[in-house]
């Protein structure tokens, strides 16, 4: 998970806005954007940078825009990472305080104020540390589908164990979730007849692209386009 790769390329977040609001929703802070009396929701889970990222939020916009209300919560508590290269961050400590156990702890009471609201369809799409916490989650029959991108190392038994219509959308240059591995996991997930899946894998894009994109590389910016509308379909499929 604290591969190198999962540091690059750092959201601004002075530059956080978007078209929604943070409300506080399960006890944690989150962004919600998209009509607010809507059946079906889509939560997305950050990566380790968090739920300020102004092009996580842009994501949610988009998705929002499509008629789903759409969810990020703060799953850091007010602390991701902000400067991993400062000699005060202790990556061991950040990672061991924030694990995707908790995360998918955290992710229950949200799904289930969701549903409180009268949404009875949910989506989820996971980010580096977000992707791992959503292929345990997709294990469970909390949500109806998943898109999981860029995942951090993920196990064989965490794919296993995926009960709903799941897409892995990968990087070809990716350390924690190499192709050949992400193939694999396809391989395991297609002998599920039960359940619609797949793996993209996206060439000459490095972990992190599909919401931490340079906005000056024209490549890599239509390749996060493409991902975020391979996301998009997935949920308006998936997700009735």
């Amino acid at each position: 998970m604290s591969s190198s790769q999962c540091f690059e390329n750092p959201p601004n977040l002075s530059s956080t806005c978007g078209a929604g609001h943070v409300e506080e929703l399960a006890g944690l802070k989150t962004y919600v954007t998209g009509p607010s009396d809507s059946k079906r929701a889509v939560l997305l889970i950050a990566d380790v940078f968090g739920y300020e990222a102004p092009k996580l939020r842009k994501l949610a916009d988009k998705i929002a825009s499509a008629g789903f209300l759409v969810v990020v919560p703060d799953f850091f508590y007010g602390d991701p990472i902000i400067d991993f290269t400062s000699p005060n961050f202790n990556r061991e400590a950040w990672f061991k305080n924030h694990g995707t156990d908790k995360g998918l702890e955290d992710a229950k009471p949200v799904i289930a104020a969701l549903k409180s609201k009268g949404v009875s369809a949910i989506g989820a799409a996971g980010f580096c540390w977000g992707g791992v916490v959503l292929v345990k989650l997709a294990g469970t029959e909390d949500i109806q589908a998943a898109v999981i991108l860029h995942p951090g190392p993920m196990t064989e038994d965490a794919i296993k164990a995926v009960k709903i219509p799941t897409a892995i959308l990968g990087a070809e240059i990716d350390h924690s979730s190499p192709p050949e591995q992400l193939k694999k996991f396809g391989e395991i997930m297609s002998t599920k007849t039960e359940f619609e899946s797949y793996v993209k894998i996206f060439p000459g894009v490095s972990h992190g692209w599909s919401v931490r994109y340079d906005d000056d590389n024209e490549l890599v910016v239509k390749s996060a386009e493409e991902a975020q509308e391979d996301t998009l379909n997935w949920f308006l499929k998936h997700v009735k």
